[in-house]
């Protein structure tokens, strides 16, 4: 089985990737450093002969709506066109749990274009609807930042880890197109016990919410990594040797711009 990955060297893509190379099937990490670019639709066709299952998880560069928008649709019109012409069986997307009830987030409706897009294709599908991730708590929590005050919802929260979702990834690539969309998220939905000063009017990314906001709707899947786990290997893995050289002290304290998944 030939599987492509769009977006291969991101966050997901990149562990996706591994996990599909050691359940031995062929892998090619589609993005911009290996000649693929989903905008342009260089290098698609190549990628595509032969394939069996293309897994969608590039990202817009970008979550200002209209810019948003245009990616997610000028990508989507270039991948199914090219998997219809290669004759893919699978197309597998990855989406965003709770995209309906914020509507008022632009980039939440250009997830929804995408979706659309993939519904009408004709092409077998299912799309992976996960909550937000343990690593981009930060920048939920940034994004939160009012002066020297941080305003954060009481609305209950349901991350998960990306190692989570890129073993469910794998689950459903290596099944059958289920023409429908399944839910994934974190093994806990609940709020910090500790005391948290709680702004019931802030929002989240421009959007008000709510407990269902963010969490699954109904049946799901759970992750298996519980936060509080993730977050001590995170700092043990960010922890510099113990008589660290003055570069390698800067480069501990430098954020990790891996973060971001693969934009094309």
């Amino acid at each position: 089985m030939k599987i492509v990955v769009i977006g291969g060297s991101g966050l997901i893509g990149t562990k996706l990737v591994n996990q599909l190379r050691s359940a031995n099937t062929e892998v090619v990490a589609a993005s911009l450093a290996s000649g693929v670019d989903i905008i342009t639709g260089e290098g698609l066709p190549g990628a595509m002969a032969g394939a069996q299952v293309v897994v969608d998880v590039a990202n817009s560069p970008t979550f200002e709506a209209r810019a948003a928008l245009e990616f997610f649709e000028t990508a989507g019109r270039n991948l199914l066109t090219a998997e219809k012409s290669a004759g893919v069986q699978h197309h597998l997307a990855l989406s965003i749990v709770g995209l309906e009830r914020l509507p008022e987030v632009g980039y939440f409706r250009a997830k929804i274009a995408q979706e659309s897009l993939i519904k009408v294709s004709g092409i077998p599908y299912t799309i992976l609807r996960s909550t937000e991730f343990f690593e981009f708590i930060s920048t939920i929590v940034e994004s939160a930042f009012d002066g020297n005050a941080i305003r954060l919802s009481p609305a209950l929260f349901q991350p998960i880890a990306s190692d989570d979702v890129a073993a469910t990834l794998a689950d459903l690539v290596l099944g059958p197109a289920l023409n429908s969309t399944v839910e994934v998220a974190g093994p806990e939905a609940g709020r910090d016990k500790r005391q948290v000063i709680t702004d019931a009017d802030a929002t989240y990314f421009g959007a008000e919410i709510d407990d269902r906001s963010l969490t699954p709707s109904g049946k799901h899947r759970i992750g298996s990594i519980h936060f509080a786990d993730w977050l001590s290997r995170s700092l043990l893995r960010r922890k510099p040797p113990s008589s660290p050289s003055p570069s390698a002290a800067t480069r501990a304290d430098q954020p990790n711009n891996q973060q971001k998944e693969e934009s094309r």
